[in-house]
């Protein structure tokens, strides 16, 4: 857990190092997928070009458009979704494991951490792969900014009481960022008998509200829509399981 925690910080880092907290329209180059280099051509312009599309099938409306956006995104990107709700399902039955360990061995941390690497081996459970569709966010999340930012349909459109370019002036985005992150970790089943997860599940959505205020109102609509997304995802996901278990049972 401490390794997700660093890699959360490692990506709202990124994300104010890449952008900056006070954006000036002047400094953005327009989006050129032809000599723009490889950042433009694959990642920007493909995005800022799928919003305007997307735009234009819901009649000029972008915030809309960042929905549909969003949702391709999130379907693309499914497979490592359901990998990590796999790995976090698989963290949570060995933890009797792993809390037996930790008192064994609460002295001698490199005995620890073999010992818990043995059992991760034994179990085929890669502690990584819950991390991978947040460092796959990554790019996706900087490259969204500049679609925004450089594209001055994007910027400069106002969605409800937003402009989608600005700060959201009553910090709501912010904070349904906030409550929609809190709500995708409890329903992803974050075991709170541990005491790192269970900082996570606060520290995690205050992290997101600090990043959420510093950047346009669209950043954080992607986000808020990213997050109900993967909840609806793991309800079905986890429903289907429930079934299943049921269904053995009789």
């Amino acid at each position: 857990m401490r390794r997700s925690a660093g890699i959360v910080v490692l990506f709202l880092s990124v994300m104010i190092l890449a952008t900056g907290c006070s954006p000036d329209f002047t400094q953005f180059k327009p989006i050129d997928p032809v000599n723009g280099g490889i950042w433009d051509r694959y990642f920007v312009f493909p995005l800022s070009w799928l919003l305007d599309q997307s735009a234009a099938f819901m009649f000029g409306n972008y915030g809309l458009a960042i929905l549909i956006v969003t949702i391709i995104i999130r379907l693309l990107t499914l497979p490592l979704m359901l990998k990590q709700i796999k790995s976090s399902k698989q963290m949570q039955l060995i933890q009797p494991e792993m809390q037996k360990i930790r008192e064994k061995f609460k002295d001698n941390q490199q005995k620890l951490q073999e010992e818990t690497m043995k059992l991760f081996q034994k179990h085929n459970i890669n502690p990584l792969a819950g991390c991978l569709p947040l460092l796959v966010q990554m790019p996706i999340l900087i490259a969204f900014y500049h679609a925004i930012m450089r594209n001055s349909e994007v910027r400069e459109h106002t969605f409800l009481w937003m402009d989608l370019g600005e700060k959201d002036p009553f910090y709501i985005i912010p904070l349904l960022a906030a409550l929609t992150t809190y709500l995708q970790q409890k329903f992803m089943g974050v075991n709170q008998d541990n005491p790192q997860m269970k900082m996570m599940l606060v520290m995690m959505p205050i992290l997101i509200f600090v990043f959420a205020i510093q950047f346009p109102s669209a950043l954080s609509l992607y986000w808020v829509f990213g997050n109900i997304f993967t909840i609806v995802q793991t309800y079905f996901v986890k429903g289907h399981e429930l079934k299943d278990q049921k269904e053995a049972a009789k």
